[in-house]
């Protein structure tokens, strides 16, 4: 009985995490290569570095994580928007933009 309730724990949890974390396969080839490509961007990137691409993604040349996290629970009488040159989501509310709202659970970064 106790590993039937310790394996329904697991799932549980392992539904309320979400680190959208994506790891790269490199191709045997490209070991000894000094740069990598963005996937998305296209653009080179030194190997030993990170860097940001254009969908808010903090990568390195072996992963990418999205550097922002998506609030999930707030106030009904509020909104999430986006904000794609900041990479952040903005909650506010509905019929008032200038009033920010409390994010009270998120996922991601």
């Amino acid at each position: 009985m106790k590993y039937l309730a310790l394996a329904l724990l697991l799932c549980v949890l392992t539904s309320l995490s979400n680190a959208q974390c994506l790891f790269k396969v490199r191709k045997p080839d490209t070991e000894n290569q000094t740069h990598c490509q963005d996937g998305v961007d296209l653009t080179w990137h030194p190997k030993e570095t990170k860097w940001r691409n254009s969908v808010c993604q903090d990568c390195t040349c072996d992963q990418c994580f999205y550097g922002y996290s998506t609030p999930w629970k707030f106030p009904k009488d509020c909104v999430s928007m986006f904000d794609p040159k900041a990479c952040r989501y903005v909650i506010h509310k509905k019929d008032d933009p200038s009033v920010l709202c409390p994010v009270f659970a998120a996922v991601g970064k």
